[in-house]
């Protein structure tokens, strides 16, 4: 069941209102790029024709892994509707650009009204470009900034929203300085790009920006410089990923005396994916944002009652585009679907927490604030449940 959160959420809970657009305030639309894509006209119960572009046929076992998950939790979104009628039509990409244009072709001239994925940032883009010539806005799977923008809106959680959410925070717990390091690649100068910004806004003094070669004996060679920017900082702000830097910094950090006893280890990445990353020593006691717990165990479990297996890590993603939609399209508005729709400042509930998309095609998030003790995740601070809550 999908409505509108003024109207539910007093009497409806959260496992009878999986998503919800929410009404939280009486905001005028934002205004949109002129080249956003204004959408189809809608009539009232008209059948909405939605386009959802999966990374099938790539040959490999994870993308098809991907795929099935993204189609079984639209699936899933689209059964919980009221008020919506989707028809939903499923297109592979081959995870590649040259198979998403090909795929968006097909949907666009079939009469897609919007576009749903897909998931890799060189088939958002291309799948953009052909969408844009219909004037058919896209929600991708991606949490590539660089492709947002004009028709193409990403639904993937951005370096942006956890490093505004995280130097908030530290602000708020009374941290003055914070200290970051970064890998030599692309994943490493959108990170530093984040935390500056997030740090300006937070009223955070960055006392130093390490960028280190992406390599072990890179890490070993610049751990004199990460040394002296940490000393003069309360914070230091971690970007690697398990998978990449991460557990090798966590472990040389306290070796040359930067410990967490003294200085607050902040991560721009998830330190609970995967678990094992919990076991390290050097992550106890460090912080880090996700989405609201609560809500992801609940989908979760309802994913898996309904599938047999567990919910893919992205898979709330294309829960979240399909109750947005079909939120949008309930209102009866005949540009349910356009940019200024989609951007509305009150933003949806998802099934993960509360998302926005904003005119630029980025999008927001509320995350909660959590911490590693004794090995286990622990909330310190609670995900917000509007925009205008402490976390925004």
């Amino acid at each position: 069941m999908i409505k509108f959160l003024a109207q539910a959420r007093k009497a409806v809970k959260w496992a009878a209102l999986p998503v919800a657009a929410l009404a939280l305030s009486a905001c005028e639309p934002i205004a949109t790029s002129p080249s956003a894509a204004k959408g189809p006209k809608l009539g009232a119960g008209d059948r909405v024709k939605v386009a959802l572009l999966v990374p099938k046929g790539t040959g490999q076992a994870g993308d098809e892994v991907i795929a099935t998950a993204l189609e079984n939790a639209a699936r899933m979104a689209i059964a919980d509707l009221n008020g919506a009628n989707i028809d939903l039509t499923v297109y592979g990409t081959a995870g590649s650009a040259a198979g998403a244009t090909n795929a968006a072709t097909a949907a666009v001239n079939e009469g897609a009204d919007i576009i749903l994925g897909p998931v890799y940032a060189d088939a958002a883009n291309a799948a953009g470009v052909v969408a844009a010539q219909k004037g058919v806005n896209v929600l991708a799977f991606s949490n590539n900034r660089t492709i947002a923008g004009n028709n193409v809106f990403v639904l993937g959680p951005l370096f942006e929203t956890s490093a505004e959410r995280l130097l908030k925070y530290a602000k708020s717990q009374g941290k003055q300085s914070v200290a970051g390091i970064y890998a030599d690649n692309l994943a490493g100068q959108l990170a530093k790009h984040a935390v500056d910004n997030a740090a300006s806004r937070a009223g955070i003094t960055v006392t130093g920006s390490v960028v280190h070669p992406f390599s072990q004996q890179g890490i070993v060679d610049a751990m004199p410089s990460i040394k002296q920017a940490a000393q003069a900082a309360d914070s230091v702000f971690l970007t690697s990923t398990t998978d990449g830097a991460l557990p090798l910094l966590t472990q040389l950090l306290p070796e040359q005396g930067i410990n967490s006893a003294e200085h607050q280890f902040i991560s721009l990445t998830r330190l609970d994916i995967p678990p094992q990353t919990l076991e390290l020593p050097g992550v106890q006691n460090a912080w880090f944002a996700l989405p609201d717990p609560a809500r992801t165990t609940l989908f979760n479990d309802r994913y898996k009652s309904a599938y047999g297996s567990p919910a893919h890590s992205i898979a709330g993603l294309a829960y979240d585009g399909i109750a947005a939609i079909g939120a949008l399209v309930a209102s009866g508005r005949q540009n349910a679907l356009s940019a200024q729709s989609l951007t509305q400042s009150q933003g949806f509930e998802g099934v993960t927490g509360i998302f926005r998309l904003n005119p630029d095609g980025t999008n927001d998030r509320g995350l909660a604030v959590a911490t590693i003790r004794d090995k286990q995740v622990v909330v310190i601070d609670a995900a917000p449940r509007s925009f205008s809550g402490a976390g925004f």
